[in-house]
């Protein structure tokens, strides 16, 4: 269905060369048969020579050694790698220009041609000469990465390790005839940070290695190199990457990994170099232990000098906090010294000056405030743009940072540990989700530098994988071919035949994680008696576990260690724990109605917490022949505040004493009341949306009892009108709308259990169908309340200077409605707006509510605002302030900041009124919500069908669904499931 979404979206807005640039990424230049003019790597028992050069790196010889070792994995012999200039055809020739004579001599020669990379940032070239394969470098990574890209080409996955991805075997391998060029990565640095690491990842390091030591890093920078990556902040929580093995910062540098410190550790030295000297350094203080703070830096910046890395500058607090105690003026005051300190130090140990040393400073949580105020640092340091700690990003920066010498970069977190909330455990975020996040950056400048806070890198696997890939060339994945990618990332690492299963797995199980993370859980999420929500939400993990399991039951055995890391755990772990709350809180509301099936949902509780415990001890005692112990050792359930619990919790069970004899309830879909506490009424029934609503026959007590349904209407469809109950039973309630006039129209139905007779309203309307209807359209005969999807719109109307566009399962449901080009100018006129239209259906005249439901894009540039607006038909168009409902993590919207800020505008009220927006209890916010309502007012004039517009005021603004007469007596989580009349 979403490919004819695309195909009739016209609006939808296509990069025809970035199309056809993604192909030619993909371009597959090996072979495992022969044919005319191909090089033959391995085959008929001879496997090439690989030849590289003493005087090139020590990364390219590793990198090299892999490559052999590589081979051998696919064929079953690995190649030789000779430090020696060969003279013999068919050898593989590996090098840098300007590294290895052989290639200087080629080119010299004229046989090969390096114009299209020489001198550029890590590019490379694949081609023969002379009958031998040429893998050039225009430098020591680009080298690298030309070596890697083969392996991979070849079929080694680049997490053979990290997630023990088998290799398929192949009897030969040859490289296609042809020049293979890979130009320069459109984001310079591109990496990961290893963080929140204790107790999963440093207990696992301990265990396997001794620490996070060189033996460690060798397998963590080798997957950065194989997925082309080059920079890493180290883990740092327990850690010092310098003092803990020496080797480790030689050992980056010989590999080709650019190295820096987090956000919070300045001038190249871990937190812990300073903890553990406190006292012989003395206060972390600038203004009153200048000196000692002076000779700390001095020493990182020595240490350090010999390696490639990027210097963070700044300082905050002891820790990742705020700086002292003092205002704001005072401690940017005090920051300007440290920065002006800390350059001189690097210009004296470098020799040099210090605009020609790369330096990054951070714009994270408080200091964001400093920037906003206007505070600079040199023009050549590089700007580092943070999120929210959830993954939207809080700024993009003016257009003018663009022309700075030292560019801009994002720190970015797909891993959290602190505010808002933890999310730590699992993969919770989507592809298409990091799409438009990542591309918002990229198109707005910052693309100079991009490090993902990861956590403890299991299991966020998926996520890296994609991030590293998509920051080669951001053109390459449009937002319409997320699903491709998907598809050829489980087709390299589990094969083709169940590549679209595997793909499908791991995109719902990150989109239902999106719905309501692990850490963010309760019993009061998903309504149990509205739109049979909880139980959609349950159908939908149970489906989505079966079929985990169905796959795994296919997969190779070769294949099934790397199952159970990418998808089977991922999705059924996460399947588990949102079952638990959904079943505790049936069991709750069971257990405050009496019935006896409240019992089946706490012992559910329980089955599924040990399934938990089962699993986590599998990965941890038993996968991979026990490689990964301790791994996945986060606490992961019980969460009543941001940190992480002391153990693993499940809400607990309430039982029920069952009555000594068989004794009746009902209870009605939409109300929490049963029998006989009050009198029961069902939703209204309307002729449009022609709804079924449910009626629960359930036992309070032990044995059966037979039950009656009558009925005083003949319009009434009941599925069921007589049966027996031990437990419970479900009956379905409809009209026969054939059986009845336009109109209101009420009536009576009886569930009868011997003299004993429970009424149930039911109240019905029908009217005539809207008439001169163009398209499809929402809404009921009732004034119930009712969704559209964002992407069901009847008209898209381009602007001057912007479209909407589909962005294909981005958010919580199909996909949403972006705004592309991103840049574009805010619009200052409706008519040269984009618009997008829907025809929605009022049966009666007055104000009517809507929440307009967006994806939570934060303040991106303060001065401008963040908006977009509304009409219905021709009448007047509101604009609407789309930070309704913003979470200020960050403390930056207090009337406090609000007077000292020049940029910075006081937040919206958001509506405290709807349920919908509200909810009913813990955690209810638009960052754990994935979703920001904006609500507004309207007035209808003359009921039938309208036309509601949306424009486009901001570019950022990204629209997923419209809820009209949001409904406080039957709230849910996710809005009234929506019906489309054609």
């Amino acid at each position: 269905m979403k490919s004819n979404i695309v195909k009739m979206c016209l609006c939808a807005f296509f990069f025809i060369g970035g199309m056809i640039f993604a192909r030619a990424m993909q371009v597959d230049y090996i072979s495992f048969k022969p044919s005319v003019g191909a090089f033959s790597l391995s085959a008929d028992g001879r496997v090439a020579t690989i030849c590289v050069d003493t005087a090139d790196y020590k990364g390219v010889r590793l990198a090299a050694r892999n490559l052999g070792t590589d081979i051998g994995r696919v064929t079953g012999t690995a190649a030789d790698v000779s430090l020696s200039l060969s003279s013999e055809r068919g050898v593989v020739v590996a090098g840098t220009i300007g590294k290895n004579r052989q290639i200087d001599e080629w080119v010299k020669q004229g046989k090969l041609d390096v114009s299209a990379i020489e001198g550029k940032w890590e590019s490379y070239l694949i081609q023969t000469v002379d009958g031998n394969l040429v893998i050039a470098g225009s430098d020591k990574r680009g080298t690298i990465f030309g070596i890697y890209d083969l392996s991979e080409k070849i079929g080694v996955s680049p997490w053979h390790y990290f997630a023990d991805v088998p290799t398929q075997r192949h009897a030969a391998l040859y490289v296609k005839p042809g020049r293979y060029v890979q130009d320069s990565p459109k984001v310079k640095y591109r990496g990961i940070f290893l963080n929140d690491e204790w107790p999963s990842l440093g207990g696992w390091a301990s265990k396997k290695f001794g620490g996070f030591n060189s033996r460690f890093y060798a397998h963590v920078f080798e997957l950065l190199l194989r997925l082309k990556a080059n920079y890493m902040w180290p883990a740092m929580w327990a850690s010092s990457f310098y003092e803990d093995d020496p080797a480790n910062g030689q050992l980056a540098d010989d590999m080709g990994i650019v190295m820096g410190t987090s956000h919070h550790e300045p001038m190249m030295r871990p937190h812990k170099d300073y903890t553990k000297r406190r006292k012989e350094v003395g206060p972390w203080n600038y203004a009153t232990n200048k000196e000692g703070i002076d000779s700390f830096f001095i020493e990182g910046a020595e240490r350090s000098r010999k390696y490639e890395s990027i210097v963070t500058i700044g300082m905050r607090g002891d820790g990742d906090v705020a700086m002292g105690g003092g205002t704001d003026e005072e401690n940017m005051a005090v920051l300007s010294d440290v920065i002006k300190g800390q350059r001189e130090i690097l210009g004296r140990v470098h020799g040099k000056d210090p605009a020609e040393i790369p330096q990054l400073w951070a714009v994270f949580t408080e200091v964001q405030r400093y920037y906003d105020k206007g505070f600079k640092v040199p023009d050549d340091v590089m700007l580092l743009f943070c999120d929210n700690n959830w993954g939207y990003i809080r700024r993009v920066g003016p257009w003018q940072e663009q022309r700075r010498k030292g560019g801009m970069g994002l720190y970015y977190h797909v891993d959290m540990n602190g505010g808002p909330w933890n999310d730590r455990w699992i993969n919770t975020t989507t592809i298409p989700k990091l799409r438009e996040q990542f591309n918002l950056a990229y198109q707005s400048g910052i693309d100079d530098l991009w490090v993902v806070n990861v956590g403890d890198l299991k299991p966020k696997e998926l996520p890296i994988d994609f991030i590293m890939r998509y920051a080669w060339n951001p053109d390459a994945i449009q937002a319409y071919e997320t699903d491709d990618y998907l598809r050829r990332w489980a087709q390299q690492n589990f094969g083709e035949a169940h590549a679209e299963a595997i793909s499908g797995l791991v995109a719902r199980y990150s989109k239902y994680n999106l719905w309501r993370k692990p850490e963010v859980q309760s019993t009061n999420i998903f309504s149990v008696v509205n739109h049979c929500e909880a139980d959609r939400v349950t159908d939908l993990w149970r489906t989505l576990a079966h079929e985990a399991d169905s796959v795994g039951q296919l997969m190779p055995q070769a294949y099934k260690d790397a199952y159970y890391q990418l998808v089977l755990y991922p999705v059924k772990a996460s399947a588990g724990v949102a079952e638990i709350y959904l079943a505790a809180a049936k069991n709750r509301l069971y257990a405050r109605q009496g019935r006896v099936t409240a019992n089946d949902y706490a012992r559910r509780v329980e089955e599924l917490y040990a399934v938990d415990t089962a699993m986590t001890a599998y990965y941890n005692k038993v996968l991979a022949g026990g490689k990964w112990e301790k791994m996945m050792s986060d606490i992961h359930l019980g969460y009543t505040k941001w940190s992480m619990p002391k153990k693993d919790s499940v809400p607990q069970g309430v039982r029920v004493k069952p009555l000594s004899k068989p004794t009746m309830g009902v209870a009605v879909e939409g109300c929490e009341t049963v029998s006989p506490e009050g009198e029961l009424e069902l939703p209204v029934f309307d002729n449009f949306e022609n709804r079924k609503y449910y009626i629960d026959i359930f036992n309070r007590g032990t044995g059966t009892f037979d039950f009656k349904i009558k009925t005083d209407e003949p319009w009434m469809d009941v599925s069921l009108r007589k049966g027996k109950v031990e437990t419970e039973s479900r009956i379905w309630i409809g009209i026969d709308w054939t059986k009845l006039k336009v109109g209101k129209t009420e009536g009576m139905l009886y569930i009868c259990r011997g003299r004993e007779r429970v009424p149930v309203r039911l109240r019905v309307v029908k009217a005539d169908q809207p008439v001169q209807v163009e398209g499809h359209w929402f809404g009921n005969a009732c004034g119930n309340e009712f969704s559209v999807p964002a992407w069901q719109f009847n008209a898209c109307h381009p602007g001057r200077y912007a479209k909407w566009t589909f962005l294909p399962d981005l958010g919580r449901g199909e996909g949403c409605m972006g705004l592309s080009p991103v840049t574009a100018p805010s619009a200052t006129s409706f008519e040269d707006a984009p618009c997008l239209e829907y025809q929605v259906y009022f049966p009666k005249t007055g104000t009517q509510t809507v929440c307009l439901g967006v994806l939570p894009t934060q303040d991106v540039m303060p001065e401008r605002g963040l908006r977009l607006a509304f009409g219905l038909d021709g009448g007047i168009v509101r604009t609407l302030d789309a930070r309704q409902g913003f979470v200020d993590t960050f403390s930056e919207y207090t009337p406090k900041n609000l007077k000292k800020s020049p940029k910075l505008k006081p937040l919206p009220p958001r509506n405290k009124t709807l349920k919908l927006i509200n909810g009913d209890g813990f955690c209810r916010n638009e960052i754990f919500d994935n979703l920001r309502w904006l609500t507004a007012e309207f007035e209808v004039e003359k009921p039938g069908l309208h036309t509601f517009k949306v424009y486009m005021v901001d570019p950022e603004i990204v629209l997923e669904q419209l809820v009209f007469n949001p409904d406080n007596t039957h709230p849910s989580y996710f809005g009234a499931p929506s019906v489309r009349h054609q």
